[in-house]
């Protein structure tokens, strides 16, 4: 009997969304709706697994998982990059890592972070929860239109947000450690530098990629340097945001509001501030959760669990 986890799946969907019978009678798949914890409760939960279907970059897959699952033979992570899979390790024990493809062709996330954006400037989601409770119309929201919109990073999501951005009549500008003015001409935006960014911008998107350098990037100096008036976004990975500097800033309204996809801790302690405070608008990690990358994901994982079965892996992670 071959044993299949599929981690994360919040939503309880993964099991629909593939044709898992097809691997045949001797597998068992398992989904786990539920974060497995630490490193010592995840690897007792999953010790007697010899595949694994990860989440991207939701669990950390590292050395110290890793080297915990003795009977682990195959890893499968969803979509086609993942920074917390260690593949060197996987590689060192013997472990075949493999990533699937991608079903949308426009990346969604840009979905998330407009949705974010105008929820937290026109109080949206706080007015739908006013109405709900019998009020009518409690604030003014502020219009994106002809307004400055800045792009904390520019590539293809910064390029997909300057594109939008452009039809709303909005000044676009963008900085990232490499964009020159060449680049930012080309991507749709002006180049300036990152203390202007944040000192002009009366919304600011994130779309970097997590790495030393950017993890810790956006902090009270930057967060000082902004407009009250301005909305802060980030669709791109939590810890690029130094968060209790964020929180700072909203609960002493140096800003006006922030929309949040992506957090230090995920899921989302249901203790944290975030969680209690108006000028927030949160969405639990849903950037690429759609029906079409979800099912593209796990059909790509059955695929990939019969082709290391019969020898031939597909879609092997090289890096």
């Amino acid at each position: 009997m071959i044993r299949v986890a599929i981690l994360d799946d919040y939503q309880n969907v993964a099991l629909k969304l593939a044709d898992w019978a097809s691997l045949g009678a001797d597998v068992e798949v398992v989904s786990f709706n539920r974060n497995l914890g630490n490193v010592e409760d995840a690897a007792q939960a999953l010790a007697d697994f010899d595949v694994i279907s990860i989440m991207r970059e939701r669990m950390p897959f590292g050395r110290p998982i890793i080297e915990r699952l003795p009977k682990l033979k195959l890893v499968i992570s969803t979509g086609p990059r993942n920074r917390s899979l260690d593949a060197a390790a996987c590689r060192e024990r013997g472990i075949v890592a493999c990533f699937t493809r991608q079903g949308e062709k426009v990346p969604p996330t840009l979905e998330i972070a407009w949705t974010l954006l105008f929820g937290a400037s026109r109080n949206v989601f706080r007015e739908d929860r006013a109405m709900r409770e019998g009020r009518w119309q409690e604030g003014l929201g502020m219009s994106l239109g002809g307004r400055t919109f800045g792009l904390l990073g520019l590539g293809n999501l910064g390029k997909g947000m300057a594109r939008i951005a452009k039809a709303f009549g909005m000044d676009v500008i963008a900085w990232s450690q490499n964009l020159t003015p060449e680049k930012a001409e080309a991507g749709g935006a002006r180049w300036v530098s990152k203390d202007d960014l944040f000192a002009q911008s009366d919304a600011i998107s994130v779309h970097l990629i997590l790495s030393d350098r950017t993890r810790g990037l956006v902090g009270a100096r930057e967060f000082g340097l902004m407009k009250p008036t301005a909305v802060f976004v980030n669709t791109s990975r939590g810890p690029i945001v130094q968060e209790a500097a964020l929180i700072d800033a909203l609960r002493t309204n140096r800003i006006r509001a922030a929309g949040l996809d992506v957090y230090d801790v995920e899921p989302l302690p249901v203790d944290h501030p975030f969680r209690s405070m108006e000028n927030v608008v949160l969405s639990p990690h849903l950037g690429y959760a759609t029906d079409a990358n979800f099912r593209a994901y796990f059909a790509d994982t059955v695929e990939s669990i019969q082709a290391w079965r019969n020898g031939a892996p597909v879609r092997v992670v090289q890096d």
